[in-house]
C-alpha cells in the first residue's frame, strides 16, 4: 500500500539522538510511513539504530555530501507524494506532528510546509531566544517571505520533480526552494502545531562555522546583498541585550552572561565572514533572520497551549546529552 507520507532524515553519526526521533515517529497517528535514512559515511550506530527502528537506509559518501544532494538522494526513493524532512537529532513533541504538518496539502497550491522548533533545557540560551524569534506560537499558512527550515518541514514530490534542491549550495538550500516555490505562484505554510525538539550540542567554533556557512549559502542564493561590519556590532549588541533581559527576568542571568555574548558574537561574526563579498542586505531578510522578538512575546503567559498530551518517551537521554547535564550539573 502506497504510504501516506515518505519520512527523509540526513544523518552522520547521530546514535545519541535518531533513536528518539524514530520512536517519536512511531507514536504518530499516521502509521503508513515510509522512513528513509541519508546517512553520509557514520561510523557509530547510527546505521543499525535505523535499520532496528523500522528505516530504509541509502548512503551518500561523505565527499559527495551536500544538505541539497543528500535531501535530493532520499527524495528520489520516496514512494509517497507527500515529503516530509527532518533532522536525526529532533524529535516530535505530539502524536499528531505529521499530521499537522501535512495538513496544508489540502490546498493544491501548497508546495512546502514547516513546524516549530524549540531546544531542550540543555541547549544554548541564545539558541532557544532565536527559536524562539523565528517559530512563533501562531501559524501562518500563506506565509510570503520564504523563510522555511529543513529540520521540520514538507515538501510535495510533484513539485520537487520540476525543481530539486540546489546541490551547489553550503547551506539554506530550504529557503533557495521556498524563495522558487513563492516566485512560481506556490505556497509556504508555517504550522505551529507541528513542534519538535531541535537537539543543538555545538562548540564555540561549531556555532561560528554554522552562520559562516549559511552566510555563504544567503550571498549565492541573493548576490547583490551584503552583511557589514556596522551590522556585525548592531546586532550582536541588540541581540545581546534582549537576552540579557530575557534571562534577568528567568533569574538566570548569571549563568547565562558569558554563553550569551559567546553565542551571539560567533553568530554574527560567522554571518559577516560569509557575506564579506557581496551587497546591501535587505530590511525585510535582516528583520526576518535577525532582529529579536520583543521581550515581551517571549513570556512564557504568551504561550498557546495544546490539549494533545505529548509523547511518553521511553527513551533516557542521548549520550551526548546525558554528558552535558552532567557536566553542567543539570543547569539550563
Amino acid at each position: 500500500m502506497k504510504p501516506t507520507c515518505s519520512i527523509v532524515i540526513r544523518a552522520f553519526n547521530e546514535e545519541a539522538h535518531i533513536g528518539r526521533l524514530l520512536e517519536g515517529i512511531r507514536h504518530q497517528s499516521i502509521q503508513n510511513v515510509q522512513v528513509i535514512v541519508v546517512d553520509s559515511g557514520s561510523n557509530d550506530q547510527t546505521v543499525e539504530i535505523a535499520h532496528r527502528g523500522g528505516a530504509e537506509v541509502v548512503h551518500i559518501h561523505p565527499r559527495d555530501f551536500t544538505f541539497g544532494r543528500s535531501l535530493n538522494l532520499g527524495i528520489s526513493h520516496a514512494k509517497a507524494e507527500l515529503v516530509v524532512i527532518a533532522s536525526a537529532h529532533v524529535y516530535p513533541v505530539y502524536p499528531d506532528w505529521l499530521e499537522k504538518l501535512l495538513e496544508p496539502f489540502k490546498d493544491s497550491k501548497t508546495a512546502m510546509t514547516y513546524g516549530k522548533q524549540r531546544g531542550p533545557a540543555i541547549s544554548q540560551f541564545s539558541e532557544n531566544q532565536i527559536f524562539i524569534h523565528w517559530y512563533p506560537d501562531e501559524s501562518q499558512l500563506n506565509q510570503h517571505h520564504p523563510f522555511c527550515n529543513n529540520a521540520n518541514a514538507a515538501i510535495r514530490r510533484s513539485i520537487w520533480v520540476k525543481q530539486p534542491y540546489d546541490e551547489n549550495l553550503p547551506a539554506l538550500e530550504d529557503l533557495a526552494w521556498a524563495k522558487w516555490a513563492l516566485e512560481n505562484g506556490y505556497k509556504l505554510s508555517y504550522v505551529a502545531e507541528a513542534e519538535i525538539i531541535h537537539v543543538h550540542n555545538e562548540s564555540s567554533r561549531g556555532i561560528f562555522n554554522r552562520y559562516r556557512r549559511e552566510g555563504m549559502a544567503f550571498k549565492q542564493i541573493y548576490p547583490h546583498e551584503n552583511f557589514r561590519l556596522d551590522d556585525v556590532v548592531n546586532l550582536f549588541v541588540t541581540n545581546v541585550v534582549s537576552d540579557v533581559k530575557v534571562a534577568a527576568r528567568e533569574k538566570i542571568l548569571f549563568q547565562q552572561i558569558f554563553k550569551i555574548i559567546n553565542f551571539r558574537w560567533n553568530q554574527f561574526w560567522g554571518t559577516y565572514q560569509g557575506y564579506r563579498q557581496s551587497g546591501p542586505l535587505t530590511w525585510q531578510l535582516k528583520r526576518s533572520f535577525y532582529y529579536p522578538r520583543s521581550v515581551e512575546l517571549n513570556s512564557e503567559n504568551n504561550k498557546k497551549m495544546r490539549e494533545v498530551k505529548p509523547i511518553p518517551y521511553s527513551q533516557t537521554l542521548g549520550h551526548s546529552e546525558q554528558k552535558l547535564k552532567q557536566s553542567t550539573g543539570g543547569k539550563k
